[in-house]
């Protein structure tokens, strides 16, 4: 079991972020904003990319969305689960690319970074994944 000491204004980011992800991947997985989340597998052949997408797109998707849901779920927990814990950074990773996407953040970016809200939200949760990968990795 894992230990998660969060404040409630954090634990409530975590439990709304990831259901607004779910949400927009559901009503239009295509979007300019989720590039970053299912790039291609085969960007120079099209046919090739189609016919991958018809035999795992949804599994993927679907993958996706579990992860969210488990993220949101388990916001409140006081311990999780090895699987729990996994299923957050994957859903810590999806929320940031989804995020730095719609940002359009980058690793050119310079440290004279803005320092609005969304900004340093991204910049919580890369702090927070990174907390996650140490603490699974045996680091933490």
């Amino acid at each position: 079991m894992y230990r998660v000491d969060l404040d409630t204004e954090d634990r409530a980011v975590l439990r709304e972020l990831p259901l607004q992800l779910s949400r927009a991947l559901v009503s239009n997985p295509k979007g300019e904003a989720f590039r970053r989340l299912s790039p291609p597998a085969y960007a120079s052949d099209p046919a090739a990319e189609d016919e991958y997408r018809r035999l795992v797109g949804q599994d993927l998707s679907d993958a996706k969305v579990a992860a969210l849901e488990t993220l949101a779920k388990t916001a409140d927990a006081k311990e999780l689960t090895e699987e729990e814990l996994d299923a957050w950074l994957r859903a810590l990773n999806f929320v940031r690319l989804w995020l730095g996407t719609v940002l359009d953040v980058s690793e050119d970016d310079d440290a004279d970074e803005p320092e609005d809200p969304p900004h340093i939200l991204y910049h919580a949760l890369t702090w927070l994944q990174a907390l996650v990968i140490d603490a699974l990795s045996g680091e933490a």
